[in-house]
């Protein structure tokens, strides 16, 4: 093992049972089939429930709405990034030679995954008692207190939300095309809202970020059609 991932996982306070977990969990879709990604989907999930129980016992008394909205706070991409810096996982993260090119390795997304994913390894390497741990310590730091603001819905949460308030049915996603490489795509994705007969693109690094900016397209549509 490298001295780099050596002197991580003391950072991390975590020495792995099995390494080929932390160098999964640093590996970024660009670099190799054998990516991050299903990692990064494990520890969204451990890191909202450590947080959530970190949040019942410091913050006693408030209520769950309330708790939501600190929560949210605290695992948006700006707080990941912040406790990837502190990390300094961007010098370990492995990205295939466009996205090094292009500033990958200071992009606060692909910092922010890896944090999930190094979660999710933890996770995977020695049970929830460890990640939990992990993600407490990680937090250590962050200021955590009731008046905390969430982060803004994101644009395929908020036309959900303009939808069903209007008792209209749910948007259809389609992938549209793909471009590059199999490990480097770039995905082309429409939204469709049938009831209105309206239609937008979007284009992302990833089927999810395409979504989300046809999600934007159409909200920025439906704004600017006034429509009740």
């Amino acid at each position: 093992m490298s001295a780099g991932l050596t002197a991580l996982q003391q950072r991390l306070q975590h020495r792995f049972s099995d390494p080929k977990l932390l160098q999964r969990a640093l590996t970024h879709r660009s670099f190799s089939a054998d990516h991050n990604e299903r990692l990064e989907f494990l520890g969204d999930s451990v890191l909202g429930l450590a947080v959530s129980g970190l949040l019942y016992e410091r913050l006693a008394g408030l209520p769950e709405g309330d708790l939501s909205r600190v929560r949210a706070s605290l695992v948006r991409q700006e707080t990941l990034h912040r406790i990837a810096l502190d990390l300094q996982v961007a010098d370990l993260i492995r990205l295939g030679e466009g996205e090094v090119r292009s500033g990958g390795p200071r992009r606060p997304s692909i910092l922010a995954d890896a944090v999930e994913a190094l979660i999710g390894a933890v996770y995977l390497d020695a049970g929830f008692a460890a990640a939990e741990a992990l993600v407490r310590r990680l937090y250590r730091d962050i200021e955590i207190n009731p008046q905390m603001q969430a982060a803004a819905k994101d644009p395929k949460t908020a036309l959900q939300e303009w939808l069903q308030g209007r008792r209209m049915k749910l948007p259809a996603y389609r992938v549209v095309g793909t471009v590059g490489a199999a490990h480097q795509q770039t995905f082309d994705v429409e939204c469709e809202i049938a009831e209105l007969d309206l239609r937008e693109r979007g284009i992302g690094g990833s089927r999810r970020a395409g979504e989300q900016a046809a999600a934007a397209a159409m909200l920025t549509t439906l704004q600017a059609q006034h429509r009740p």
